[in-house]
């Protein structure tokens, strides 16, 4: 079974990464998953690995509210970023806030692939990992 190779977990919040972990451990379909508590933390890892395709998160899962770099400054400061072509980095944003205000910064990044509510369950976990996994063919 094909597996996502990198998850990063940007969230200040503790029992939320641990939550997140477990759900993502449990369904079997992430080989690493990096823990930051800041943006800029998982900014400083994507910059050091930037020329290792292997070692760049496929998918991070952002939280908005953080001291330090919050995500919308993580955001400003990831598309600076000279990403290798071929390098698809799915961002979901990941906040207890629907405060409109929220809603429409989230727009002024037109790259990230959504933006979704706390709690987030095991089957929304699913569904995004299912989405980028590549399709399994009878060929494969």
């Amino acid at each position: 079974m094909n597996k996502i190779k990198n998850v990063c977990i940007v969230d200040d919040d503790d029992l939320f990464q641990f939550v997140m972990r477990q759900h993502l451990e449990r369904l079997e379909m992430v080989e690493h998953i990096h823990k930051f508590s800041d943006g800029e933390q998982a900014l400083n890892y994507i910059k050091a690995n930037i020329q290792d395709a292997d070692a760049l998160p496929e998918l991070i899962l952002l939280d908005v509210n953080m001291p330090y770099m919050d995500g919308w400054q993580f955001m400003r400061e990831f598309i600076k970023l000279n990403i290798p072509s071929g390098i698809n980095i799915k961002i979901y944003v990941l906040s207890s806030s629907t405060h409109e205000s929220d809603l429409q910064k989230a727009k002024e990044f037109p790259m990230l692939a959504g933006y979704l509510v706390k709690p987030i369950g095991k089957a929304m976990i699913q569904q995004i990992l299912a989405g980028l996994l590549p399709a399994h063919t009878e060929d494969s």
